[in-house]
């Protein structure tokens, strides 16, 4: 009697099931998955470099330790910046509780004249507190140093994975007779992550310059802080400018007045059209290759997974799971095409 195939409604159950345990099971380790990823996508990223001195036939060692000493520095100097900008706010907020009071005090007296009930204004208030929101800017970049103060397991999975990269280069080559799928999904996923990732990077920086004149010009305090977080906000899709938008808009608020703040709005808007909407799909094209809903989708899975560090390294992961899932199936076309929003042919 032949085997008959599982219903379609079990395979989705136990599909289901499946991921549920194991994303739970990668939260429970979240402290050593996050950096696990990060460094994979780091190694990723530098790839070309080790590639370029391959091609001019560099030794091992220099292929090795030219990507990976570049890794390090940037990493090093982001834990610096971070650190040093995130005491230089938590020393200055407190100074802002008088301008917040005086905030209130003014927007209560325009409510008033104007036949608003101070119950209202209130409900706005708790609601859009500059405090609370600088509060979650510190949250969230605590986090981030806290990801990256592991440094030493960091460096050492990057050595690790520099180390092997070579050799492990060799081995899914000659894998590609008898896996070719895995091999071709595998390949895709590194050409499209390293491709998002420089694209991004590039025009994250060219950002955070922007928004760091902008805000400098408009005497916003911490300008170097505001445009490295415009910087990693850059890799969170979605809602990456809000959160880069948020805390400096705050604190242009309670340091300059409504004026100011109006200003740096429009700043971010400008710039964020102009480089983001008009410029990036350009060169980014269809490296991602997954549709809007897909992309929210990860982010909320990803944060909820690995925290702050899952928001950013969202689309890397997705690209992994579609490349390990989807792509290595050739059954799985259908798949393919509910992710990337593609229809075949």
């Amino acid at each position: 009697m032949p085997d008959q195939p599982l219903p379609r409604s079990l395979t989705i159950l136990l599909g289901t099931a499946a991921a549920v345990v194991v994303l739970f099971g990668i939260r429970e380790v979240s402290s050593i998955a996050g950096p696990v990823v990060l460094a994979l996508v780091l190694v990723i990223a530098v790839s070309p470099v080790r590639n370029w001195l391959a091609a001019r036939r560099a030794p091992i060692w220099l292929q090795v330790a030219v990507p990976f000493l570049i890794v390090v520095l940037v990493l090093v100097g982001m834990v610096a910046i971070l650190t040093v900008s995130a005491t230089e706010l938590a020393t200055l907020l407190p100074t802002y509780t008088g301008q917040f009071e005086k905030l209130v005090a003014d927007a209560q007296a325009w409510a008033t004249s104007h036949g608003l009930s101070n119950e209202v204004l209130s409900k706005w208030v708790t609601a859009f507190d500059p405090e609370r929101v600088l509060g979650l800017a510190q949250v969230l970049l605590g986090s981030l140093i806290g990801v990256l103060s592991s440094l030493f397991l960091i460096v050492v999975l990057l050595l690790a994975m520099s180390l092997d990269a070579p050799a492990t280069a060799r081995v899914v080559s000659r894998a590609e007779g008898r896996r070719p799928h895995l091999v071709t999904a595998l390949g895709t996923f590194t050409h499209k992550t390293r491709r998002y990732l420089i694209v991004s990077t590039v025009f994250g920086l060219i950002n955070a310059v922007l928004d760091m004149l902008a805000l400098s010009l408009l005497d916003v305090p911490l300008p170097l802080l505001w445009g490295v977080l415009a910087l990693i906000a850059n890799y969170i899709p979605n809602i990456g400018f809000v959160i880069a938008l948020l805390p400096p808009t705050m604190l242009a608020l309670l340091d300059g007045g409504v004026q100011t703040m109006v200003l740096v709005i429009v700043a971010y808007i400008v710039i964020n059209v102009v480089t983001q909407s008009f410029i990036l799909p350009k060169f980014l094209g269809d490296a991602v290759g997954l549709t809007t809903t897909m992309t929210f989708v990860s982010l909320i899975v990803w944060t909820f997974v690995l925290g702050p560090l899952g928001a950013i390294l969202a689309i890397p992961l997705s690209l992994l799971t579609r490349a390990l899932l989807i792509d290595s199936d050739p059954d799985a076309e259908w798949a393919r095409a509910l992710v990337s929003g593609r229809p075949r042919g």
